[in-house]
């Protein structure tokens, strides 16, 4: 099965660099010197530095090069992920689309998932998210990840396609649930920067965490996930990894926002759109979300970090 990956940032070309092992893939990059630049050096430096490209990734710039795979993966930002579909729908039309996004999109509040089969009804939509980082995966360390697709017969194909000996790739047909689990956890992490940030210690970021995983449970229960996804690779697992390694940007911003210091604002924080995503769609439905809720007011500077603080510590003591 060929594979094409839409997106040259760290996790597309990690993903390339990885399902070499596999076969040929083609790597598409949105810039045309961008792709030139990664054709001549055979690296990506501007995104993940250190990683040599193998010689059967073919990088382009030329959608067509790509969009001839059956199986595609989507690695590009969430909230870039409905611009991108629109106007190459006839072209993903009965393909693999492979979302590697987490996160909501603030225009429609659908997940990556449910955005492509949204946009492209002909196509096989499915999600692959977990417990990852893009330097790991590039380098070869054991990564285990989800891949969520409605289709049995799909995602044992794409499973295959997408597994290597270090690249452990598990099935769910919980489209809901993994979409959730993985744009959730982001703003958990967020949080949890703030936690470190402004200096509350590992035992305030442990409580934080543990009730944050309750939040996410309430919320996608709420929309039809399985309580069971969540306690796997695309909710728990990618929830510890998010809130405890300064490899995430979403905890790197949040440290930043309870440290009050500056944060690259050329960098993609998924968490940050979906917090206000999920926020609004928490009070029209009228789930309890004080985490997400506090992390959505202090990303639109609406509540400073310490009335924040106070607001999470003065809420009623209430059974566990």
């Amino acid at each position: 099965m060929n594979i094409g990956v839409l997106g040259a940032g760290a996790f597309g070309t990690a993903m390339a660099v990885a399902l070499a092992r596999n076969g040929a893939v083609t790597l598409w990059a949105r810039d045309a010197a961008h792709a030139d630049d990664m054709r001549k050096t055979r690296s990506n430096a501007r995104r993940l530095p250190g990683v040599t490209l193998p010689e059967n990734v073919s990088v382009t710039a030329q959608i067509s090069d790509v969009t001839a795979s059956e199986l595609l993966l989507l690695a590009m930002p969430m909230q870039q992920m409905a611009g991108f579909l629109a106007p190459h729908a006839f072209t993903l039309r009965n393909r693999m689309l492979v979302a590697c996004s987490k996160g909501i999109d603030l225009g429609s509040g659908l997940g990556p998932a449910a955005l492509i089969a949204n946009a492209i009804p002909e196509a096989t939509p499915a999600l692959l998210t977990g417990p990852s980082f893009a330097a790991d995966i590039a380098r070869g360390l054991p990564t285990a990840l989800t891949l969520a697709c409605a289709s049995d017969a799909a995602g044992e194909a794409m499973q295959a396609r997408l597994s290597t000996p270090v690249l452990r790739v598990y099935r769910t047909t919980d489209m809901i649930g993994a979409e959730l689990g993985g744009a959730l956890k982001n703003v958990v992490a967020i949080a949890a920067g703030v936690v470190i940030g402004a200096g509350l210690g590992d035992s305030a970021r442990a409580a934080l965490m543990t009730r944050g995983f309750a939040e996410m449970n309430r919320f996608a229960t709420a929309r039809g996930a399985r309580p069971d996804t969540l306690m796997g690779l695309s909710g728990l697992g990618d929830l510890v990894l998010t809130c405890t390694s300064a490899q995430s940007r979403n905890f790197r911003y949040g440290q930043a926002l309870g440290a009050n210091t500056e944060f690259d604002a050329s960098t993609t924080v998924e968490g940050v759109a979906t917090s206000k995503a999920v926020s609004k769609l928490a009070v029209a439905a009228g789930i309890d979300m004080p985490i997400t809720s506090m992390v959505a007011a202090l990303v639109e500077q609406k509540i400073a970090v310490d009335e924040a603080i106070i607001s999470l510590l003065s809420r009623p003591l209430k059974q566990e």
